[in-house]
């Protein structure tokens, strides 16, 4: 195998989800699925079993990512340290974004890169599946994300910003004009959210019921954030965010209404704490620096 199509292997093998893949190596589902049977043709048996519904490893697919994944990780490893050498750089610095990597938020990455240009920093836009686990797998250095984060193996650093809350709507729904919505509102429309999460991350982000007791209801998941602001724009369901998405989209299917009982957002810098290195400190010591930043 090229070590583009091991690639694909192994995202397949973690996504199990043909489109979540193609997203992630950056090619066509159809692309996805030519290589996966090319490979299978390679080895004469098949990797994953599909149907309409899942995907799934095969057992000779489980012993072939299990013996892939260390050879792509070392050789991956290899070929980033030549590339940084290459660059004059000694190390890098990934840093997985759960806000949008809105404008306000560059002043930390600039300020990072001009006092500590030794470092590469690398800021991913994150989709919405366990980033919690990417961060424990190494895949990430930091993660930005909403608190309260109560994990015990990880280090919750300083707050970048704090924004206040809105809901979105499409255009044509009933709240639509409404120049402000309360929480109690939410209990009467569908919402979404991101699979898997803990229970209280999740409650931190959109509350399981109103101040009065309803249920806020969740329909099916959602993994990234196009699939969720186009099925509020279709009217399918109705979102809380954050207010600083409004500087990333501008839509003029969707109405953005203040939610002013729904607390505020904090963002902050979390990493395992077993992985704590200089870069990770010396990126939490620009941020304390700078300061908060509030929308």
């Amino acid at each position: 195998m090229e070590l583009r199509e091991i690639e694909i292997f192994l995202t397949l093998a973690e996504e199990l989800h043909f489109g979540r893949t193609a997203e992630r190596v950056r090619l066509s589902q159809a692309r996805v699925s030519q290589a996966i049977r090319t490979q299978e043709r390679r080895i004469g048996a098949p990797l994953f079993e599909r149907t309409s519904r899942t995907v799934r490893l095969t057992a000779v697919g489980r012993q072939l990512r299990d013996d892939l994944q260390p050879v792509y990780a070392g050789l991956h490893a290899s070929l980033d340290r030549a590339r940084l050498a290459a660059r004059g750089a000694t190390g890098r610095l990934r840093v997985g974004m759960m806000p949008f990597n809105v404008v306000d938020l560059h002043g930390y990455w600039k300020e990072f890169r001009r006092r500590h240009p030794q470092w590469e920093l690398e800021i991913r836009q994150l989709v919405y599946l366990d980033p919690f686990g990417r961060l424990r797998d190494g895949d990430l250095d930091v993660l930005v994300v909403w608190l309260p984060v109560e994990e015990p193996d990880f280090t919750v650093g300083p707050v970048l910003l704090t924004d206040p809350r809105i809901l979105a709507v499409s255009a044509d729904h009933e709240l639509a004009d409404r120049t402000t919505a309360r929480l109690d509102m939410f209990a009467d429309f569908q919402h979404a959210m991101p699979p898997a999460m803990p229970d209280y991350w999740e409650d931190g982000y959109l509350p399981f019921h109103t101040s009065r007791g309803r249920a806020i209801e969740r329909g099916e998941p959602v993994t990234n954030a196009e699939e969720l602001i186009n099925r509020v724009g279709m009217g399918e369901i109705v979102h809380g965010f954050p207010s600083h998405v409004t500087r990333h989209w501008g839509m003029p299917n969707i109405r953005w209404i203040p939610v002013p009982d729904l607390a505020t957002l904090s963002y902050a810098l979390v990493w395992r704490t077993a992985s704590e290195n200089e870069a990770i400190r010396a990126l939490a010591d620009t941020v304390r620096d700078l300061g908060t930043h509030r929308f």
